[in-house]
């Protein structure tokens, strides 16, 4: 047992407390990190604020990097000592995870949102009180947390830890959308609607992939000079244009061979989707609020031009191999994740919240 300090989630609505905590040792199959930083993601405060119905209260955080301290009996690849990035949990056995898309694992909700083990346990207690904990394989949001093996990735040591947390989630499902599940070919023309973190690491795996027109709708101003900045051929603010379509097709009279949409908005998608051109690819990888839960297309749209729309979980990605190969490109100086961050003391996590709710930052990383 461990005596850590975390971020607890109590009750929907409420401002999270930071609380002293045991710990338990890691079981066979999993390790203690020590975190260095933890990214905060939108599922973290959904879950927070009970959009998401996990059990509270809980420690949630789910995009954690830091030192393993320990290691379960069964846990041969990874030593005390090796830096990781948390990511979420998989089965590893069945038919996804053996063909190499662990993020539509048979066992994805209860591994990442059951906030407990397999078993009914949780690591985490208060006092006698159980808290709720491996959200994501993790909880994260504490000095030390218990993961399961198949959330833990080991990542080379001369990259900044303590800002490589938000690969985990966020960054991946962006640049995994572009590079991994819609595969966006070197010279296409792409559209990322919402200029968030996800949407802003779509920019850059549309970078890596060599796209030759990307534009980013985007209503935030600072948001929409970041991503030129990071190299978007053109941003849209939304509320200035009165259709969106017709503001597309200025940019690209030709139309849009990829669309990824972050915003779950059928404003938005009313507007893509006329722009596309033959045989396009709209993503989607945007949590739609509880009261608009689904979106509806134009299906001749669809059947005329051969439009395809698919789902994306976590960029489609496997993390073990997906996230090393993010580090080396932005050691390379290729993938400039780092300059969607803004860093904060841990106890300000609730600071931290706020301002990324109000768009002053695009991903407040947690720092210890």
């Amino acid at each position: 047992m461990k005596t850590i300090t975390a971020a607890v989630a109590r009750n929907a609505g409420e401002e999270f407390s930071i609380e002293p905590l045991t710990l338990d040792d890691p079981r066979h199959d999993e390790v203690l990190v020590k975190i260095v930083g933890v990214g905060i993601c939108h599922s973290d405060l959904a879950a927070k604020d009970q959009h998401l119905p996990v059990e509270l209260p809980a420690v949630l955080g789910h995009e954690g990097a830091g030192i393993i301290e320990k290691v379960g009996t069964a846990v041969t690849d990874l030593t005390p000592g090796d830096h990781v990035v948390l990511s979420f949990s998989f089965c590893g056995h069945c038919d996804s995870c053996e063909s190499d898309h662990p993020s539509y694992c048979n066992q994805f909700f209860p591994l990442n949102f059951m906030c407990s083990r397999e078993d009914g346990s949780t690591a985490l207690k208060s006092e006698e009180t159980s808290i709720a904990s491996h959200f994501f394989g993790q909880s994260s949001f504490a000095t030390y947390a218990i993961a399961k093996r198949s959330s833990a990735i080991k990542v080379r040591k001369d990259a900044p830890l303590e800002l490589l947390g938000p690969l985990g989630c966020g960054v991946i499902t962006g640049a995994g959308s572009i590079m991994k599940a819609m595969a966006c070919e070197a010279g296409s023309r792409v559209v990322i609607a919402g200029g968030g973190a996800v949407g802003l690491s779509a920019v850059l795996g549309a970078l890596v992939q060599q796209c030759s027109t990307i534009i980013v709708v985007e209503p935030h101003a600072s948001r929409r000079e970041l991503a030129l900045s990071l190299g978007a051929t053109h941003v849209i603010d939304p509320f200035q244009t009165e259709n969106l379509s017709e503001a597309l097709m200025t940019i690209v009279p030709e139309g849009l061979n990829y669309a990824l949409d972050t915003t779950s908005l059928q404003t938005v998608m009313d507007g893509i989707m006329p722009t596309m051109s033959k045989g396009g690819t709209i993503g989607l990888v945007g949590v739609p609020h509880p009261d608009a839960p689904k979106l509806s297309f134009d299906v001749i749209t669809l059947l005329t031009f051969g439009v395809k729309v698919m789902g994306i979980t976590e960029g489609d990605v496997n993390p073990n191999t997906f996230i090393p190969e993010l580090i080396d490109l932005h050691m390379e100086n290729r993938f400039a994740f780092d300059k969607l961050c803004k860093t904060y003391a841990f106890e300000n996590i609730n600071t931290a919240v706020e301002d990324q709710g109000k768009g002053e930052c695009v991903k407040a990383v947690l720092t210890f």
